[in-house]
């Protein structure tokens, strides 16, 4: 069969060029149609409004399957080569009106990240084969204080989604406690994301801190949640806070991205009703979402008030427990644990700062 040939999307004041825009991405389900690449790209041309209110300005990672997604594929990790990869730097042969903001790895290697300033950008990383933005909680305007608190519930292997939703409103009542306001939507598979608008003020590592808080006393109004680090520790029914995606070069599935699942499921903002009332994530998808949002921007209030981190600060500093660890490509740091699984520590081979003691 001849190849289609490339065809021109318009996007506000751009035409975008896609190529191969009948190549499959997402084959049939018995509840949504197969979706091509020209079906991926119009659905972000379709929600341009609401991806700049919500990731625009951000330096965004993306998440590339340019062959698309199918049962059983896996992303690529440093040990092995998968069928979808991250690009943290922009990829080769972008327009020059594709825009890029500098940003720093943990270790101080500096990033050239996409950075969108309008619409046509989610288009064309489309084209590139993106299905998921993964944008920093930072803006260009200064990329090292965080103005989001990303709350990641991440329900292990025997939890369901009605867990995470329960643990998710128990959150929610604890955010008004303290006189803030969390914004909820879906992972786009069974987890609950809920963002806190904050003042650009605090570090990384105090938002990562704030998370640890939090997630400390919700544990003690809901036992199902952990932050435990290592997956032994968790329980298979737990729902895990992971508070390191708070850190820089950490990232969450954007609003209104697509995952890389069976029926190309969205990570969807939510109104608190909705997220009660919703007890299947997948049924937010590519071809649901625009009618959906039909009925306005759940989260369109997001960035109009942020809010002081003090109260989730002061959650840390009071609560026992100390540090936690941090992800293996930071360095070692202070009061954190031995790197290593309790299962396989010894102690004599770790002094009381949790660094591992050289043999002589």
């Amino acid at each position: 069969m001849a190849k289609a040939p490339a065809t021109q999307l318009q996007v506000g004041e751009r035409e975008v060029r896609v190529s191969s825009p009948d190549r499959v991405l997402f084959e049939a389900t018995a509840t949504t149609p197969a979706l091509t690449k020209l079906d991926i790209c119009s659905y972000f041309a379709s929600l341009s409004d609401v991806l700049m209110a919500g990731i625009g300005e951000r330096p965004t990672a993306l998440e590339r399957w340019p062959g698309g997604y199918r049962e059983g594929m896996t992303l690529t990790t440093p040990e092995k080569e998968g069928d979808g990869f991250y690009s943290k730097r922009l990829p080769k042969g972008a327009p020059d009106w594709v825009e890029t903001v500098r940003v720093t790895t943990p270790n101080g290697r500096p990033l050239d990240e996409l950075c969108p300033s309008e619409p046509a950008a989610f288009v064309w990383a489309a084209q590139m084969g993106t299905l998921t933005f993964h944008p920093w909680p930072v803006r260009r305007s200064d990329v090292d204080h965080p103005d989001q608190l990303r709350i990641d519930f991440d329900p292990q292997p025997k939890a369901t989604f009605a867990d995470v939703r329960r643990v998710a409103l128990v959150a929610r009542e604890l955010l008004e406690e303290l006189g803030l306001k969390g914004f909820p939507k879906t992972s786009g598979s069974r987890g609950i994301h809920v963002y806190v608008p904050i003042e650009p003020r605090w570090t990384f590592e105090d938002v990562r801190h704030a998370a640890i808080g939090f997630g400390r006393e919700l544990h003690r109004r809901d036992d199902a949640v952990t932050t435990a680090w290592w997956k032994e520790e968790r329980g298979e029914s737990s729902v895990f806070l992971d508070y390191n995606q708070n850190l820089r070069d950490r990232s969450v599935a954007s609003v209104w991205s697509v995952r890389a699942r069976t029926g190309a499921p969205v990570s969807t903002p939510m109104t608190w009703q909705r997220l009660a009332e919703t007890t299947s994530p997948q049924a937010f998808n590519v071809t649901s979402v625009p009618d959906y949002l039909a009925d306005g921007d759940p989260w369109a209030t997001i960035n109009e008030k942020p809010y002081d981190l003090t109260p989730l600060l002061n959650l840390w500093e009071s609560l026992p427990g100390g540090e936690l660890n941090w992800p293996p490509d930071y360095p070692k740091m202070p009061g954190e644990p031995p790197r290593v699984q309790p299962s396989k520590k010894v102690e004599g081979h770790w002094d009381e700062s949790g660094n591992r003691i050289t043999p002589p």
